[in-house]
């Protein structure tokens, strides 16, 4: 039926008028690691604390630089006697006993007439250089030993697994205490060689004797990952099985790789100021432990000659400390702040 010329009007004049669709808000994909990094920037404890590292790092990288700003050198004094009070080995500028003075800012070591400002600077040069080194080589032989055990079956993950155990069960500072005298015996006449062979073979014990952790986290990340859906349609087209650890397993590994680094720097500064405080690390060259323990028969007279160096290894541990739980939290998914 034909509608009234009115009402036809009014139906064409309601069919023109189309609602306006809402505008569709763009979504934006962000990546794990970026989401880690938006976190970081937010967290005022991971700031702080990567601030204080950043600065022990430039201490460390342009040691030499700040030690010839302030006139002061590293290494043996030819002749203690001319900075050193003879009547009581004490330095005859700066503390205990004298005013500051930029020539030395935290003294004369007492005996030896080494600056301990520079003594400061190279100690910190050598705890993170050790630091570093030992941690990017640990973290090497627990991905590579850690993705074999996890994607391997039978008795490779059983062999693989039994020398993980059997690692931990060494004591890494029995392999220091034997070690430390048959470098000494070998190369004790030649300060030079004797400095690289304790530095070398305290890379290597810290290294062999830290791997352990890491590799059992990747290998239990592994076990769960090789089950997946990714991992098995690359096993059935045919890729190889060093592409699909490296390529495709290893990416999905990043979050406890970048976690267990940033833990084992804190536990690497520490072994190394302790062993060298036990007298078993590097003898040859300034660092925190050895000053602590030239520093230990002065302490009622000249507080500054341990405080400086202990002072120097809390600060540093910490802010490591702090900045390894803060990237942690960051990259955990399940994390909510």
């Amino acid at each position: 039926m034909a509608l009234p010329p009115i009402e036809a009007d009014e139906a064409l004049h309601h069919v023109d008028e189309v609602p306006e669709v809402a505008e569709t808000k763009v979504i934006h994909g962000r990546s794990p690691l970026r989401i880690a990094f938006e976190r970081l920037r937010h967290d005022k404890v991971a700031l702080v604390s990567a601030v204080v590292v950043l600065f022990f790092i430039l201490v460390a990288v342009f040691a030499p630089l700040i030690s010839k700003a302030f006139g002061v050198e590293e290494g043996i004094v030819e002749n203690p006697s001319d900075v050193l009070d003879p009547t009581t080995s004490y330095g005859l500028e700066g503390p205990p006993f004298h005013g500051f003075t930029w020539d030395h800012p935290l003294g004369i070591a007492p005996s030896t007439g080494k600056d301990l400002l520079a003594e400061w600077l190279y100690g910190a040069r050598t705890s993170l250089e050790v630091a570093f080194i030992t941690a990017i080589a640990a973290t090497v032989l627990g991905i590579v030993i850690g993705l074999l055990a996890g994607f391997s079956r039978g008795w490779l993950d059983r062999i693989i697994s039994f020398v993980i155990d059997l690692f931990l069960s060494f004591p890494f500072i029995l392999g220091a205490l034997s070690l430390a005298p048959i470098l000494i015996n070998r190369w004790g006449q030649d300060a030079e060689k004797l400095d690289q062979a304790q530095f070398v073979s305290l890379i290597l014990i810290l290294s062999f004797f830290s791997w352990m952790y890491l590799a059992r986290l990747i290998r239990g990340e592994v076990l769960s990952l090789r089950e997946r859906e990714f991992i098995q349609a690359a096993r059935v087209i045919g890729v190889p099985t060093r592409r699909i650890l490296f390529r495709e397993l290893l990416p999905n590994l990043i979050a406890p790789i970048v976690v267990s680094f940033s833990l084992g720097l804190p536990a690497f500064v520490a072994a190394e100021a302790g062993l060298a405080y036990l007298g078993i690390g590097l003898t040859e060259r300034p660092t925190w432990g050895q000053t602590i323990v030239d520093a230990q028969p002065h302490f009622e007279i000249f507080p500054l000659f341990l405080w400086a160096p202990l002072i120097g290894i809390m600060v540093l541990v910490i802010a490591l400390n702090l900045l390894g739980d803060s990237l942690r939290d960051a990259f955990d998914p399940k994390t909510r702040r």
